[in-house]
């Protein structure tokens, strides 16, 4: 190359136009080098937890173009032209997570990122629990929760009769157990758990019965099972196994064995749990359990405390039925039926007694029933009983009277009172069918659970 076309080309590279060179457009100028002038104000982007709009001032020597890497952050506008100062508004989105957050701004030129701000969003300090209330057996007990937290956090209490372990902890989440000591008096009893963390604070309901039996006057005890002891019922007591549609076209099976390894019945922290829910091959699977069916009892106060479920289409019930029964000569509802309690999802908190016979049954809208409010049987431990004598039955919602019916004004023939027999107690879950599913069915209600704490019998002396 002669010298005079060197020097020609060195003036030529000299002087190359700066808008050419602002975006390396000839491969050989790197704009994250600095061969763009850049301008960014503030160059780092601090956000609290709280959906909120925030400003950045841009000047870029060049036109240009800015986006994020999040999802939960917005830019408008998107960009824009060379030498010209932008107010670019940057939107970003509640942080509802456990934890702080980044995300990165770019500028861009030519496609590639010539600056890049940092943008952090803090987080709200939070500590939850996975119950908001505890329910136990009069029985010293033990039952246990998570806490879920991104800040340290304390549990406490007042109540000489709770205790906790872990008393506090951090970021995470913390098992915690709660054991409270055996209740002696005659009465339930309710504590409180405080939850607090970063200022804030949430409680947490401890509600213990009592065990003590309290004996109606003129009647002693003669069988009872507080399901404290052992995972399952006791020899006491009789699966039903059956298909759904067996009867009232419920759409639940019932089954004594366990489904996906979980058990329709079993016994935890001191009460007997009735399990309903939907098996991996889409079936309904419940429990029916009956206390010694071949035997019974003939009169006598009859009392459960139970804590029936949530949900459209749940049907829980404790009820009587007579043992030993000669279906052929004596069909339901010549046998006789006592329903203690009855209650569906579609009807929340409404509990009803029935009597069925031959005469009086509900295929001929005849039988005998009432219905009333309870408040809370839903979610909470209430006494259900009946009194049944030659001449009368008697049922209660909290020892308040439910049905009452006398022999001498239904009849004393067999079609009208055929109660003089020995029955048994039933408990069950079921799930949809006639009455259950009368207003239809929410299988996303399902698993849902029958708490019993305990089942009595008393006869008289």
């Amino acid at each position: 190359m002669k010298k005079s076309t060197i020097i020609a080309a060195f003036f030529s590279l000299a002087f190359i136009s700066p808008a050419l060179a602002s975006c390396g457009s000839d491969g050989n100028n790197d704009p994250s080098a600095g061969a763009v002038n850049v301008t960014v104000a503030p160059e780092f982007l601090q956000a609290d937890a709280r959906k909120q709009n925030l400003e950045l001032s841009v000047t870029v020597g060049a036109d240009w173009a800015i986006t994020a890497n999040a999802d939960w952050v917005s830019i408008r506008p998107s960009g824009g032209v060379k030498d010209a100062t932008g107010i670019v508004k940057v939107s970003v989105d509640a942080n509802s997570g456990l934890e702080e957050r980044s995300a990165l701004i770019n500028i861009l030129c030519g496609g590639k990122a010539i600056k890049t701000v940092t943008l952090t969003q803090g987080f709200v300090s939070q500590a939850s629990s996975s119950v908001s209330s505890l329910t136990f057996g009069g029985q010293e007990s033990t039952s246990t929760f998570t806490v879920t937290s991104n800040c340290d956090w304390e549990l406490s209490t007042s109540d000489s009769w709770i205790s906790v372990s872990p008393a506090n902890g951090s970021k995470g989440e913390t098992e915690v157990r709660v054991s409270v000591s055996e209740n002696n008096s005659e009465i339930g009893r309710e504590g409180i758990l405080n939850l607090s963390f970063a200022g804030d604070k949430s409680e947490i309901k401890v509600s213990q019965l009592s065990d003590v039996v309290n004996v109606p006057e003129g009647y002693t005890l003669v069988w009872s099972d507080e399901f404290n002891e052992g995972s399952v019922p006791g020899s006491d007591w009789v699966h039903e196994n059956w298909a759904a549609g067996y009867v009232n076209n419920e759409l639940q099976t019932y089954t004594d064995k366990a489904v996906d390894g979980k058990r329709t019945t079993e016994i935890k922290d001191g009460f007997l749990n009735i399990n309903c829910f939907k098996g991996s091959d889409g079936k309904i699977y419940s429990g029916r359990i009956n206390a010694k069916p071949s035997t019974g009892w003939l009169y006598g106060y009859f009392e459960a405390r139970i804590c029936l479920p949530t949900g459209k289409g749940t049907w829980p019930a404790f009820w009587m039925m007579p043992c030993n029964v000669d279906w052929g000569s004596n069909p339901w509802p010549k046998c006789g039926e006592i329903d203690i309690m009855e209650e569906v999802g579609a009807d929340p908190d409404e509990v009803s007694s029935s009597l069925h016979t031959e005469n009086y049954n509900h295929t001929k809208n005849t039988q005998k029933t009432h219905a009333m409010h309870c408040a809370g049987a839903e979610g909470e431990f209430h006494t259900y009983a009946v009194e049944w004598t030659e001449d009368a039955i008697t049922t209660y919602v909290d020892g308040k009277v439910q049905l009452r019916c006398l022999k001498s004004e239904m009849g004393a023939d067999h079609d009208s009172w055929p109660f003089h027999y020995a029955f048994h107690p039933i408990l069950n879950l079921a799930w949809g069918g006639d009455w259950g599913g009368y207003k239809g069915v929410d299988e996303s209600a399902l698993p849902v659970t029958m708490k019993v704490d305990y089942v009595r019998i008393f006869q008289k002396k």
